[in-house]
């Protein structure tokens, strides 16, 4: 920490000294966490825009509230950088995002400033519910908030929970919603439409203030009396200025205010806990605030890479060009998306069929239906979901479209492991829970031409499938290894180093980018004397016909050769499971010679200096070691 360049920030390790600052000290520690925020997340990549917008709200909560007594509950969690900052995590923030490091996200095991741990959107308002509930049922008295923020009050979670906040119980719960229009594409819907329209006039508010004060003073007749007086205000204010969304569910809502402003938003969090129940507080805030390039392009800045990494364009900015063209032969084809149109390289697609491009805000579930309606209407919708949110759309997956065999596509965008935005952004899950789906087809193609081929076949099934690929490039060795000169006509398996199978000691089956560590396990296995091939698979389901595809492999190697599933998923239900129970039963494979070495059903969360791949242990030399075990042992059996 650089107490010269951050002189009051040096000096807050917790809560309680920003509390004991004044005015215009709290306003200068503003200005140095956003100084702090740009020097450093453009250093360690991050989310910046997001917690630039929420300086002032973060620090007025800690202001105001007794935490962590006080909880705070931030939807979605990368908002929450400010808040680590001042909760004992400042020195640590050279470490963030990366892996064993300091978490993106709030993180239960991290702090305990962090009482609810969040990844994903529009969760907070429903565990936050449950936290005060928790805390009326034990007789306390601390409060409860949940910043609701960067879109999130578009998916339909937060609904479901302001349907269950019933007013009256005492829960000493505060919900601020934090409309800065943006997720990480702008906001749509009519919601997102409808509260960036609210406006409380000032005079309303004067009104809500002046009447809670007079209220306060009449003599206390008995709970009925304040209840009516209480409704009678509602229904004069109602009749008089209208109502709003938050109100027609029966909470009580202070706003719009400055959410920017420091000293508003200490005075209405003051307001708010008066109440001792359900209240919604509405802020407006500026995505970037403070740093001119990220308040112009919020998106572009809604997370920055590490400095000195290399821009690419991969395989999200390939699908992209790749649905545009396909678009322009294809007048039924639809592309939908919840809320990352940038990040699943949809903008170009947006931009050129603004009729056929769809962003759901951050409501995969509906995605998914949607897509299934328009599939049943003659369209041919192409739903881009990145792996980990793909998860929330399971029920979807399998009752809307899988039980009525619609041929929906799913582009699954960052599949496999995370390495910065960790555990709650895997993509280990897909593999597995797409296993199960009946008929639904899987392509795992590890260059952009083979992507290329499997969406051309996978568009003219009438069946689900799904094509999944990384956030990352092409690797130009496995082109080399697999492809040559050759580009793939259709999905299938490629072959490297099985030129002579009958004298292999081990068999590596691959898909997706593992097909690179693939190749590096075969030059580590060949200066280990072990002579070993690779089979990648551009698909993996159907297995059984995957299966058929591998026979003549099978019926040429010798009895002694182990046979290796390689994959970045979980184990349970994942490619090697699956494709090596089909070979044990057609007789092709015995689990004498099998070994899956797969991500062993973990949540993969590596210590400090420790890759996710090594993690997981499926890095080379990890998996070299393991292939070098299980073919000594099988060496010394037949001696």
């Amino acid at each position: 920490m650089n107490i010269e360049k951050y002189p009051i920030l040096s000096t807050v390790d917790d809560p309680s000294d920003l509390r004991r600052l004044n005015d215009k000290d709290t306003d200068t520690l503003a200005d140095e966490i956003r100084n702090f925020l740009v020097d450093n997340v453009s250093r360690t990549g991050g989310h910046l825009a997001s917690n630039l917008g929420v300086v002032e709200l973060t620090l007025a909560l800690h202001r105001v509230l007794e935490t962590p007594k006080d909880k705070i509950i931030w939807d979605v969690g990368h908002q929450c950088y400010v808040h680590k900052l001042i909760t004992g995590r400042r020195d640590c923030f050279d470490t963030l995002r990366k892996p064993g490091g300091l978490s993106g996200f709030t993180k239960r095991s991290e702090s305990e400033y962090d009482p609810f741990g969040a990844g994903h959107s529009s969760t907070s308002v429903s565990a936050a519910l449950g936290i005060a509930e928790a805390e009326r049922l034990r007789g306390g008295d601390a409060y409860t908030v949940a910043v609701v923020g960067d879109g999130a009050f578009t998916g339909g979670m937060i609904h479901e929970a302001l349907n269950n906040c019933d007013e009256n119980r005492g829960l000493r719960l505060i919900i601020i919603i934090n409309e800065n229009e943006m997720s990480i594409s702008k906001n749509t819907g009519r919601f997102a439409n409808s509260i960036s329209k609210i406006r409380t006039r000032p005079s309303y508010f004067r009104t809500k203030a002046a009447t809670r004060g007079f209220l306060s003073k009449i003599p206390l007749f008995g709970k009925p009396l304040v209840s009516g007086i209480t409704k009678t205000k509602k229904s004069l204010k109602n009749l008089l200025y209208g109502s709003n969304y938050f109100e027609d569910l029966g909470l009580y809502y202070i706003g719009p205010i400055d959410g920017n402003d420091r000293v508003m938003v200490e005075n209405m969090l003051r307001e708010a806990k008066k109440c001792n129940d359900s209240v919604v507080l509405h802020v407006k805030t500026v995505k970037g605030k403070g740093y001119a390039p990220a308040e112009k392009t919020p998106d572009a800045f809604h997370a920055v890479p590490p400095a000195g990494s290399v821009g690419r364009n991969g395989f999200s900015s390939e699908f992209g060009k790749y649905l545009c063209k396909s678009a322009v032969e294809d007048k039924r084809i639809c592309a939908i998306t919840a809320a990352m149109g940038r990040g699943t390289g949809l903008l170009d697609f947006q931009n050129k069929f603004p009729e056929r491009f769809f962003d759901v805000g951050i409501a995969e579930e509906h995605a998914v239906t949607f897509a299934a309606g328009l599939a049943s209407n003659g369209m041919r919708p192409v739903c881009a979901i990145y792996s980990t949110f793909l998860q929330r759309s399971y029920d979807s997956l399998i009752h809307d479209v899988s039980l009525q065999n619609l041929p929906v596509l799913f582009a699954i965008d960052r599949a496999g492991l995370n390495s910065s935005d960790g555990a709650t952004h895997h993509g280990i899950f897909d593999v597995a829970f797409l296993s199960e789906i009946p008929d639904m087809a899987i392509y795992t193609p590890a260059t952009y031409a083979a992507m290329t081929s499997a969406f051309d076949e996978a568009r003219r099934l009438e069946v689900p499938a799904a094509v999944r690929y990384p956030n990352a490039a092409e690797d130009p060795r496995v082109i080399d290894a697999f492809y040559g000169n050759v580009l793939p006509l259709k999905p299938g398996v490629r072959l490297f180093g099985l030129e002579d199978p009958g004298h292999t000691d081990a068999v590596i089956f691959v898909h997706g980018r593992m097909a690179a560590t693939a190749l590096d396990v075969k030059d580590e296995l060949r200066k280990r004397g072990i002579r070993c091939g690779i089979v990648l698979c551009e698909y993996i389901k159907p297995y059984r016909k995957l299966a058929e595809e591998v026979k003549a492999l099978f019926d040429s190697l010798n009895g002694d050769s182990l046979v290796v599933f390689l994959e970045e998923e979980i184990r349970s239900g994942g490619f090697g499971m699956n494709l090596s129970d089909v070979l044990v039963q057609r007789g092709l494979l015995s689990s004498d010679r099998l070994e899956i070495i797969a991500t062993d059903d973990d949540f993969v969360i590596p210590t400090y200096g420790k890759t996710v791949f090594e993690a997981a242990g499926i890095d080379k030399d990890s998996v070299a070691a393991k292939i070098t075990s299980r073919v000594s042992m099988s060496s010394e059996v037949k001696l």
